[in-house]
């Protein structure tokens, strides 16, 4: 990078000014990881101090039963195949109330679009589980993908589909579903309907509901950085307008290594592609948080990362480091690198401490649970977070 524009972007992130498109392509371009680093560390500081929030979470997954055949999905099967499968809704309840230990907050839940199953499971199934567990336990359920695939199966319009979801237990809408926003990408990776135009017209209502959401984006396949930019950009357009998105959570797409032992490669996007490396995860984690200004919070979910990188994008803008997932079939079906099925409470504690941070405990609307101490500063080896 010209020496002058790093002073000039530089300038601008300690002044405090929005960064715009062109800023945006010339932090990707830069080779200097440091200072990339130390400028998005300056941002999430201001932001949070020296916070890192997690939650004690669990993810349930009704049906992997999907009508869509998205290239980068290993998740998905079709009706008949040997490992497809639906939960009846007692089968969910019994399943999230073995979950419900070690002071639980949130139920995540994701399905795929089944072709047969009626809209009305879905509000049925939230009211049996919110009713089958304790009250602080917040159900955060469902994609925007998911949300417009029941516009199509009960013919009613999202306004009144988000209103009986809330009425029976629904506090958030998950991110998913968003990958990359730009067509150029979208047409080759997404095999469903439910595009940018859809995508943010539901969130924003949701928003305009008092729904508080999370937004993602998924990189490191084909996409340029430039897509990148232009994702983060589009959404925090939709933050101006609404102020409904709590968090921005970068998901590291996955190679398919475990469903090839069944002979099918699901995941179409692998001959192509690389999955990106440490240092460019560390670069969108700090790109996004110096674009993304009007968003609280950057997660770094851990299962698509790895521990260590994890550590490392705390440093790099993320202020986040989801929760103590005990099963994540969604990556776990597809990647066999290492990641763990589960981080306990002591196990998220100890990561941030070692990482320089104070844990903070949180809940799905990010409201205090609980803040523990950070880390030991008799610690000789103890690391402190970077500084610009």
């Amino acid at each position: 990078m010209d020496a002058g524009l790093k002073r000039e972007l530089e300038a601008k992130v300690l002044a405090g000014e929005r960064l715009g498109r062109e800023d945006g392509v010339a932090l990707y371009a830069s080779d200097d990881l440091a200072w990339l680093g130390g400028l998005a560390h300056e941002v999430r500081t201001r932001k949070n101090g020296d916070a890192v929030y997690f939650n004690v979470n669990r993810h349930l997954n009704m049906t992997n039963v999907c009508t869509a055949s998205c290239a980068y999905c290993s998740f998905q099967r079709k009706p008949g195949e040997k490992d497809a499968y639906t939960m009846r809704i007692e089968e969910a309840v019994r399943l999230a109330r073995a979950m419900e230990g070690d002071g639980l907050t949130e139920l995540h839940i994701v399905n795929g679009l089944h072709p047969t199953l009626p809209w009305r499971y879905y509000p049925r199934s939230l009211r049996a589980l919110k009713e089958a567990l304790p009250p602080s336990v917040s159900l955060k359920a469902f994609t925007a993908t998911e949300i417009h695939h029941f516009e199509t199966i009960s013919g009613l319009p999202a306004d009144e589909i988000l209103d009986e979801l809330i009425d029976a237990g629904l506090e958030s809408l998950t991110g998913g579903g968003a990958e990359i926003f730009d067509w150029e990408v979208r047409q080759h990776i997404v095999d469903h309907k439910t595009h940018w135009e859809d995508w943010s017209r539901i969130h924003r209502l949701a928003h305009s509901k008092g729904l508080k959401t999370p937004s993602t984006m998924l990189y490191g396949h084909i996409e340029e950085p430039r897509h990148r930019v232009d994702h983060v950009l589009r959404l925090r357009e939709l933050q101006d307008e609404t102020g409904g998105f709590q968090v921005f959570i970068p998901l590291r797409y996955q190679h398919d290594f475990v469903d090839m032992k069944d002979g099918k490669v699901r995941n179409r996007l692998q001959a192509r592609t690389t999955m990106a490396t440490g240092a460019e995860a560390l670069r969108t984690f700090a790109v996004s948080r110096l674009l993304f200004d009007n968003v609280p919070h950057v997660k770094v979910f851990w299962v698509m990362h790895g521990v260590q990188t994890a550590q490392l994008a705390l440093q790099h803008g993320a202020d986040d480091m989801d929760g103590s997932v005990v099963e994540y079939k969604i990556t776990h079906d597809a990647d066999n690198y290492g990641t763990p099925d589960k981080l306990t409470r002591e196990d998220l504690l100890e990561l941030i401490r070692d990482a320089g941070f104070r844990p903070v405990e949180r809940n799905t609307r990010y409201e205090v649970v609980r803040e523990y101490p950070g880390p030991d500063p008799d610690r000789r080896e103890s690391p402190q977070p970077m500084r610009v």
